[in-house]
């Protein structure tokens, strides 16, 4: 069903749920909840504890102070109860300074923060205390909307939803799901939206996961026995121009690199098409080694292409190759193919690669569409492969024939975890530094160091570097308690000189937009970026010294090593900051693994082994796969058993033939996928 034809969804709130996304009945019930409100009793003020979220009933303790620092209006006013009194503190809500009346009482709720013996909440929700009474002992979820789309409008079409869906309509079989303890889908996803107890979102988000997974892990399986038959067409030999290019480098390859460089060569030229994973950690040297592959494509008259996640990333590629082309007269012709680029130079780009001129093709996503005609595509690199995934590598590789694939990750995953997830790709690791890297210097901290922080982060810009800055969430009310890529970037400019051009980075931008900051930040226009994870991949600044992460108890170790590789690229020392919210003293011990090693395999290793089930609304790690609700660190067991059922499954019954698999195969071959989409794997 279309999300048109819902009851109470017009076409402008129909055009709202599409930008998360939405456009069918089914997304409706995977758009999951990303946290859940749970209204406890209120507290005595005194009985509050730092750090978390508590309600109280306090009346209004003499008037509202209001000051304006430059677009920013700040509200303070003091609340208070028998057992004592705090600060209140709001941002851009000057319509408070009329309703908070001397002597009104209300439930405030929010988290408590502390600070130099001083307690206050910022931002607190306000209710009446008979609003707040319908509230008290439920469990609510908090989606993820975007602006114009409310919490409320997004309950309402998920309840809609699941009156219409068939209760006996099951993908997983009965025997599968009693073997592996799985409750049946039509609950498991009612009590993900709307569970009465904590232990009911457990139980149905161990279901959902299972089911991300499992159909995740069938589809690589079935990738696996495509391309473990196909012959290789483009059978290469080895050339004097990759030794030419290793022996004219200002810098020697590490053994670890030269190992799998030796790896592909010996793929390139066997009998079988190449299907290999290049995992190796931030700065290990990935990129020369795709360039290696690409020199032997083009030398032995072949064309090859390589995928970038981003605009600028492709474009930093294809300048390198250019420059080499200059440095060491090597056979490249390159041509640059992105999104953005006007129709006339596309055109330009699509007749080089159609008649062979361009031997080697960068860019991002536009180098799979329909209009680009290779003439003999031997090779495809993917950079950054887990942003593509399965379809789009089949979607590159399917210009060719037979073509060979190398894919390349910075992405840390332990190997047991890779297995699973490369479950089509052989496995390569550079698990080496260069010896002349230096060591990013960490420090794990809570959140009264900021200021000092921020001091620091002054010094740095003042000596010419260049900063990140990391927040979980881009807007105001995504997540209780967190930092904000919008508000933050108004309180920094506050802090910091007016001579420092800051700017802001989300996911939620347009891509040219988000092209143009990036451009900008590379070109050094500006110093100070503060972004979500959407930085992760797809920007090289050596200038980058310092990287500051809020919130950072809300990340997996994983992601934050993977964050901190955005810095340490040049040739000055490079510090990384995390901020930890939380006053937990075992996350306080997770966070300084960070401070141990900057061993990314390690501290993948690490995180596996501390992160549980009971973390359910930390941030995923974002860019390890796109699955909806699954995190194979975090949910590692399942994703291991996940594949014990895929792999027993394909041995029983691989054509999916039984009975008891019909909709399995349904789901799979007609691609009505109500619980992963394949089409962002």
């Amino acid at each position: 069903m279309d999300i048109r034809e819902m009851k109470g969804i017009g076409d402008k709130t129909a055009g709202l749920f599409h930008k998360l996304g939405i456009y069918r009945a089914q997304d409706v019930l995977r758009h999951y909840p990303r946290d859940y409100d749970a209204y406890e009793k209120p507290v005595r003020i005194a009985e509050a504890r730092v750090g978390e979220i508590h309600s109280f009933y306090g009346t209004v303790a003499g008037s509202v102070q209001k000051k304006k620092v430059r677009n920013l209006t700040i509200i303070n006013v003091r609340v208070c109860d028998e057992s004592g009194s705090l600060m209140l503190t709001f941002f851009n809500m000057p319509y408070l300074s009329k309703m908070l009346k001397t002597g009104s009482g209300y439930v405030f709720r929010g988290r408590v923060q502390g600070k130099d013996g001083l307690v206050f909440m910022e931002q607190a929700k306000i209710f009446k205390a008979d609003e707040y009474g319908l509230l008290e002992g439920r469990l609510l979820p908090r989606y993820p909307v975007t602006a114009g789309l409310t919490n409320n409008t997004v309950m309402k079409a998920v309840k809609q939803v699941l009156s219409l869906y068939p209760s006996d309509e099951d993908v997983i079989p009965e025997r599968m799901r009693v073997e592996y303890q799985l409750e049946d889908y039509r609950r498991a996803v009612a009590d993900i939206h709307f569970p009465e107890r904590a232990e009911d979102v457990y139980r149905a988000r161990r279901r959902l996961v299972f089911d991300e997974f499992f159909l995740f892990i069938i589809a690589v399986r079935r990738l696996k026995e495509q391309v473990e038959a196909a012959d290789s067409t483009a059978v290469m030999i080895e050339v004097a121009d990759t030794n030419r290019l290793l022996e004219g480098l200002p810098y020697r390859l590490t053994k670890a690199q030269m190992r799998v460089w030796g790896e592909i060569q010996d793929d390139l030229s066997g009998q079988c098409v190449m299907n290999r994973l290049v995992q190796g950690d931030v700065g290990s040297g990935k990129t020369i080694i795709a360039f290696l592959a690409l020199l032997m494509c083009v030398a032995n008259g072949y064309q090859g292409a390589l995928m970038a996640p981003t605009e600028v990333l492709a474009m930093q590629h294809f300048k390198a190759i250019e420059e080499m082309v200059k440095r060491y007269g090597l056979p490249f012709r390159p041509v640059l193919l992105t999104g953005s680029m006007s129709a006339a130079s596309k055109r330009a780009a699509y007749e080089q690669v159609k008649d062979g001129h361009a031997n080697v093709v960068l860019g991002t996503h536009a180098l799979i569409q329909e209009k680009v005609e290779y003439k003999n595509l031997a090779l495809v690199i993917t950079d950054e492969q887990h942003r593509f995934g399965v379809r789009q590598r089949e979607s590159l590789a399917g210009k060719g024939e037979n073509v060979h694939v190398l894919v390349m990750s910075a992405t840390p995953i332990p190997r047991t975890l890779a297995i699973i997830m490369y479950g089509d790709l052989h496995l390569s690791v550079i698990d080496e530094l260069p010896a002349d890297r230096l060591a990013i210097k960490n420090c794990v901290v809570d959140t009264h160091y900021r200021e000092t922080a921020y001091k620091f982060i002054i010094g740095e810009v003042e000596k010419g570097r260049q900063v990140y800055v990391i927040c979980p969430m881009v807007e105001e009310g995504e997540l209780e308690g967190v930092e904000n890529v919008t508000d933050y970037t108004e309180k920094l400019r506050q802090r910091l000189p007016e001579r420092i051009q800051l700017a802001a980075l989300h996911g939620k931008m347009r891509p040219a937009e988000k092209n143009r900051i990036m451009e900008e930040f590379a070109a050094h226009n500006i110093d100070i970026i503060v972004a979500t994870t959407v930085i992760e991949v797809g920007i090289n600044v050596p200038n980058a010294t310092v990287m500051m992460v809020e919130n950072a108890e809300r990340f997996g170790l994983a992601q934050l090593h993977q964050l901190r590789g955005r810095v340490g690229r040049g040739g000055h020392q490079s510090y990384c900051i995390f901020v930890n919210g939380s006053d937990r003293e075992e996350t306080m011990k997770r966070l300084k693994i960070l401070n141990q090693s900057n061993d990314g395999f390690f501290i993948a290793g690490e995180d596996l082994r501390l992160r549980g089930p009971g973390d359910l609304f930390g941030i995923r790690q974002s860019g390890i796969m796109d699955f909806k609700i699954g995190d194979i660190f975090q949910d590692a067991d399942i994703l291991k058993a996940a594949a014990d059922a895929a792999d027993q499954l394909m041995k029983d019954d691989p054509l999916l033939a039984r009975e008891e698999n019909r909709l399995l195969k349904r789901y799979i071959e007609d691609g009505v996928l109500n619980f992963v989409d394949f089409r962002t794997i």
